[in-house]
């Protein structure tokens, strides 16, 4: 009696084990092909000048900036120096940070208007490495459900305190006139430096 138990216990089993096993390998089969494409879809992505996307949002924004390659076209344009040269202890650095308070108080997001302006200071001059797109995070979700996109592009939430005495906020960075290795959306470009001040 007792044979007869683990023979129809072990039976089913053995059954359910053949029919679901060419599913489970397709299953994983089709897993690692999505992961596959997803890793070279991130890499693309982050390659900063690589894929369709970042491309066109970082020519919109070249375009869009090159009359503040010199400082004093910022300065003209309402653009202030806040904050100093921001830097990380091992990421790399932002640089100097030329906002616009009106375009920033605005609570809208523009590509061609970008709320700051990032410099690196070298030698004495300070050179035009990017910009920052920002929103003040409880103005913009008095009008909107989710947080800001720009060409594809999901916003950073920085919530309160931060390093900037702000209320929390949503960022996006583009490194549009210094290439970045991590990416043209990355916060930190470690080919930035706030040394030669």
């Amino acid at each position: 009696m007792t044979i007869r138990i683990k023979t129809l216990i072990h039976k089913p089993n053995r059954i359910i084990l053949r029919l679901a096993l060419p599913g489970i390998l397709a299953a994983a089969v089709t897993l690692l092909a999505a992961d596959s494409a997803a890793t070279n879809n991130s890499e693309h992505a982050h390659d900063g000048h690589g894929s369709a996307a970042p491309a066109k949002l970082v020519q919109i924004v070249r375009d869009a900036t090159q009359q503040f390659t010199d400082v004093n076209a910022a300065a003209a344009a309402n653009y202030q120096p806040l904050f100093g040269c921001v830097s990380g202890p091992d990421q790399g650095a932002m640089g100097v940070h030329y906002i616009n308070l009106t375009l920033y108080g605005a609570g809208a997001i523009d590509s061609s208007k970008p709320q700051a302006l990032i410099y690196e200071p070298s030698n004495g001059a300070l050179r035009l490495v990017g910009v920052e797109f920002i929103a003040d995070a409880a103005t913009w979700m008095k009008t909107h459900s989710s947080p800001p996109m720009l060409e594809g592009q999901a916003f950073q939430f920085v919530n309160s305190p931060n390093r900037y005495g702000l209320p929390a906020f949503f960022e996006l960075h583009v490194w549009a006139w210094r290439d970045n290795p991590n990416g043209a959306f990355v916060d930190w470009n470690t080919r930035v430096s706030c040394e030669g001040q």
